[in-house]
């Protein structure tokens, strides 16, 4: 296993779409244990392999609190397969260090998703675990949570980010 260097916006290759995976093998599950690892040091709940420089569809999830047993989640080629409700919540990103937005999603979602075994899984998930699902699979398909912004909020976000980060740059 290895941490893996996580892409931050602007980066392009986080605008690309990813490839379906066409067989889980044990590259796929060498890919999804960097990303575990890397998820868990940032720290995150969540982790797309585009993050990490990969165009596959793979994503990592654990949305169980630190201090209980990890429930990790590791979803092959995902796809939102229904959605209920609405809710708006603050969101973050390990792309997007430092900025958090309110961002409009399911608060309930059906997923289909292959496992590292290569077998079909179908679950229905709720609250974080939820949220966290729609916001990787947006990864996969080139989509950053600040896309989901008003024009106007965007356009907040491009220069509160460039300030974020080139306080950053002073700190280095």
């Amino acid at each position: 296993m290895a941490l893996r260097k996580i892409l931050h916006y602007p980066e392009p290759l986080l605008r690309e779409v990813s490839q379906p995976v066409t067989e889980v093998n044990d590259d796929i599950r060498e890919l999804a244990r960097d990303m575990t690892e890397t998820m868990y040091a940032a720290p995150g709940v969540g982790l797309a392999a585009p993050q990490v420089g990969v165009l596959k569809r793979v994503i990592v999830l654990d949305c169980s609190p630190q201090d209980e047993e990890r429930q990790l989640i590791v979803a092959v080629n995902p796809e939102i397969l229904s959605g209920t409700g609405e809710i708006n919540e603050e969101e973050g990103c390990l792309s997007v260090p430092g900025y958090y937005a309110r961002v409009v999603r399911s608060p309930e979602v059906r997923v289909g998703f292959l496992d590292l075994q290569g077998e079909t899984v179908e679950m229905t998930v709720e609250g974080l675990l939820a949220v966290a699902f729609q916001h990787e699979i947006d990864h996969l398909n080139g989509v950053l949570f600040v896309d989901h912004l008003s024009s106007l909020k965007k356009n907040l976000f491009k220069k509160k980010y460039k300030k974020i980060m080139e306080k950053k740059q002073e700190e280095l």
